[in-house]
């Protein structure tokens, strides 16, 4: 089986209500859905974070693409490797390890989720097994006001939620708020988690969580900066409440310094800063190697990375008991089945061949054309203007997927097409300006 064609397709879902952070407001989730076709009619599917630039992404994935078509899907890690080598690595001056595993994570995916389809088995199994049934997630309350973050904490620990985690670093005077209302709303019993995103200085990181304290935090996550893992082990001495590492885990090597230096009890990562799931895992086993756990970050994804992050979640043996969901703030979903509502707070381990999830292709069209038309101002920037090269041309959202009702898949999980020129999916592309 080897690889006949990657395509790439900007998509744009909106939030169902803006998401307040010490960032800023994000109004929805921005993201390159990734094709891997076949010529034996497998495909694979993935997704790559578009931000800050929808056209940057798509342009690394298209030159990736070149060291894939022709070649098996089999060779994941020596695909990405070499793709990764030569786009961000060989000249060390410009080695972009952060960038990389954005770019490359939705590829790495769709290799997998080929692989496991193609021998009719879910990728959980191709990365050594399951060691558990379920996965469970944090309770992630959003609003403008420490009122409305509160009431929405109550209704999600109602729901089964054994840990809450709420955004910080919105000013001191506001964290402490939230933190005291999400506390009372919630009760004593429920776990509250608390995210900075790397908006306090090392000094007032100190100040702020003693001040925080009597709260019963459990755990604070990335307080400061993520740049200097001695400056987050300084924080974490000090700390009377327990610290976790997020945004400067990235590389294998981050991994292993917040280990070395005691800079963390609990490492937050996710695929799109590994760039993949087989980095992820190795980031997991070095955790496991210090007795550290991993909890499993999210961004601004859609239900194509959750499916995909629960496969690695599935087997590593030192994973968290409150990890990050995203699926709840999306207005709605690309993926069809399995039903990625949370039950309880958790959600079961999937067992469908690759990634073991199927597209709803009528909702791709509709956030093609989202992307496509651009979002009113202060949604998101204009993309009025946009680079075409190659296979990431502009594209037509009314053709995407057009046959993808004709390519029905078998029980083995294989596509019944022919090969990868009449793939599900594939991008018709528009008149250029």
């Amino acid at each position: 089986m080897k690889i006949s064609e990657v395509v790439t397709t900007p998509l744009w879902i909106p939030y169902g209500q803006p998401f307040h952070w010490s960032r800023g407001v994000t109004h929805g989730a921005e993201v390159i859905m990734v094709e891997v076709h076949t010529d034996e009619g497998v495909t694979g599917y993935g997704e790559s974070i578009a931000t800050p630039s929808a056209e940057a992404i798509r342009a690394h994935l298209s030159l990736a693409a070149d060291f894939c078509v022709g070649r098996s899907p089999f060779e994941n890690a020596r695909l990405i490797e070499e793709a990764y080598d030569a786009l961000f690595g060989r000249e060390e001056a410009c080695r972009a390890s952060k960038f990389a595993g954005k770019a490359l994570a939705g590829l790495e995916m769709a290799l997998w989720d080929a692989m496991g389809k193609a021998v009719g088995r879910p990728v959980h199994q191709l990365l050594g097994g399951a060691v558990r049934d379920e996965v469970r997630y944090f309770g992630f309350p959003q609003g403008e006001s420490a009122e409305e973050i509160a009431g929405e904490a109550a209704r999600l620990a109602a729901s089964g939620h054994e840990v809450v985690f709420v955004e910080a670093g919105r000013g001191d005077d506001l964290d402490a708020e939230v933190v005291a209302r999400v506390r009372a709303a919630i009760g004593p019993d429920k776990r509250l988690r608390l995210d900075p995103s790397g908006r306090w200085h090392p000094v007032r990181a100190t100040r702020m969580m003693r001040r925080l304290s009597r709260f019963d935090i459990e755990v604070v996550e990335q307080p400061i900066d993520a740049e200097s893992v001695e400056a987050l082990a300084r924080v974490r001495a000090a700390s009377p409440i327990s610290i976790a590492a997020d945004q400067g885990v990235i590389a294998l090597g981050d991994a292993f310094d917040v280990c070395r230096l005691h800079a963390a009890d609990l490492i937050v990562v996710g695929l799109h800063e590994t760039g993949g799931l087989l980095r992820f895992c190795k980031v997991a086993h070095i955790a496991e190697a210090a007795n550290v756990d991993i909890c499993i970050h999210g961004l601004h994804e859609t239900g194509i990375t959750t499916v995909a992050a629960s496969h690695v979640a599935a087997v590593t043996p030192n994973l968290d008991d409150g990890n990050q969901y995203m699926n709840n703030f999306l207005a709605w979903d690309i993926v069809s089945h399995p039903d990625l509502t949370l039950q309880d707070g958790r959600l079961p381990v999937l067992d469908g061949p690759g990634l073991g999830f199927e597209l709803d292709w009528d909702a791709v069209r509709e956030a093609a054309e989202a992307w496509w038309k651009g979002a009113d101002g202060g949604s998101r920037r204009s993309h009025s203007r946009r680079l075409a090269f190659g296979q990431a041309d502009p594209v037509d959202p009314q053709h995407v997927g057009d046959d993808a009702p004709d390519r029905a898949r078998d029980s083995d999980g294989r596509s019944s097409g022919n090969d990868g020129a009449g793939a599900a999916g594939r991008l018709q592309r528009a008149p250029r300006d």
